[in-house]
């Protein structure tokens, strides 16, 4: 039976790190910045394309940019 790794949510997304501050190093913003992405579960699209790139590098299934659009109109609806 085939598992996906697809994340539900961008906290989700970040945990596939060991850590925060791996996840901000390969993506290319700060820790804080990265810490704010996981709190509103939300990322800035000026990150996405290297979100987005990281991910498929990493194996991580459903990251695209329409994912990534789905999960920023989510939060800004809430």
């Amino acid at each position: 039976m085939f598992m996906s790794n697809a994340p539900t949510s961008i906290s989700a997304l970040i945990e596939q790190w060991p850590t925060i501050t791996e996840f901000a190093a390969e993506v290319g913003c700060g820790y804080e910045a990265a810490r704010q992405m996981r709190r509103r579960q939300s990322i800035a699209p000026e990150h996405w394309a290297k979100v987005v790139e990281v991910a498929k590098a990493k194996s991580i299934d459903g990251v695209t940019f329409e994912w990534l659009a789905k999960q920023r109109v989510s939060e800004t609806a809430a």
